[in-house]
């Protein structure tokens, strides 16, 4: 992966994040697919003075504008948005699941990226709160690859240039993106560690690892931290690794373990790290932008991608697919 497609990963996850976010549980008629029309659990929106509304007609229609309008920029090829207020909810379709293709469905499946980092971190509390994880005891014990680690004497050290670690990692640390190691916002990459990352596969970016945990765990125990544990702050890597933690503390994959703890007791039946064959007429094509020309690209076909299949590596940070109209009951 290039420095660019790094660059256009993180943006595009912050802003992902930002017109996902409203995209929550909803129950109702089922909206317009065609022209992204409305449906609400109580009926259709009521005008913005009428006092049985929760919602303002008027506010939802200047949403729904805004929306398109990303749309019609070529910003997007369709969205899935929800608004959610004392129990009424509003749901909200437009577009399409890829750009001239079927139309955006209320029950479109998309590729959500980084919401999966709190479905993991609830999956970790649940095992703290049973006893099975402590947040700071050391991880050495599951994740000997991380046991004695050393650490750089600053960002720009050669890879041998290092310290011993002051502390073991913890469990806290992994969750809170403070372990040593991960994705250092430096475009294109100028430090050896971003390059060493690279070389062994296991750098930050919008393509998953394609090897097992095991494997990911070794690579990754090869590298010195970028700085003591708890003393930064780097995106990403820290929940692949919390992921594989969970696994091996709970003896089985972290897919199965999300399903027996959060999915299937939510009902979250379209839910996991794959998408079966039966669905992938709804899940919603991967794009990139070209950062050149300013338009879509397609990253990744539905039937094709990566998520058509059980990936040997299920991510705790980014492997996450769901309904849109799912993640509420995962942010409840």
């Amino acid at each position: 992966m290039t420095s660019i497609d790094r660059r256009n990963m993180f943006k595009a996850a912050a802003a992902g994040a930002f017109l996902s976010a409203p995209a929550l549980a909803a129950s109702g008629g089922e909206p317009d697919r065609q022209t992204g029309a409305v449906s609400t659990s109580k009926g259709a929106a009521a005008s913005p003075k009428s006092s049985s509304s929760n919602l303002s007609a008027e506010r939802l229609e200047r949403m729904k504008a805004n929306l398109m309008g990303h749309v019609e920029r070529g910003d997007l090829p369709g969205f899935v948005a929800l608004v959610h207020r004392n129990g009424e909810t509003h749901v909200l379709t437009g577009g399409r699941q890829a750009l001239g293709g079927t139309p955006m469905r209320r029950d479109t499946i998309f590729r959500i990226a980084s919401i999966t980092k709190p479905v993991t971190a609830a999956a970790a509390m649940i095992l703290v709160e049973e006893g099975v994880l402590r947040l700071d005891d050391p991880v050495d014990v599951l994740l000997p690859e991380l046991a004695n680690r050393q650490v750089l004497r600053s960002l720009e050290s050669d890879l041998a240039d290092t310290v011993p670690a002051n502390r073991p990692i913890t469990l806290r640390d992994l969750l809170t993106l403070r372990f040593g190691l991960g994705a250092i916002m430096v475009w294109p990459s100028a430090y050896p560690i971003q390059f060493a990352m690279e070389e062994r596969g296991v750098a930050p970016g919008v393509d998953l690892f394609d090897g097992s945990p095991e494997e990911y765990m070794k690579r990754l125990g090869e590298l010195p931290l970028a700085h003591q544990p708890g003393d930064g702050w780097l995106y990403d890597t820290g929940m692949h690794v919390a992921g594989i933690l969970l696994s091996r503390a709970s003896g089985k994959p972290l897919g199965d373990l999300l399903r027996e703890r959060i999915f299937d007791p939510l009902a979250m039946k379209d839910t996991g790290f794959f998408v079966p064959a039966d669905k992938l007429d709804r899940f919603a094509t991967f794009y990139h932008k070209d950062h050149q020309s300013g338009r879509l690209v397609v990253h990744e076909e539905p039937v094709a991608g990566d998520f058509a299949s059980q990936p040997p590596f299920e991510s705790g940070s980014g492997g996450w697919y769901p309904l849109p109209t799912t993640i509420s009951l995962s942010a409840a």
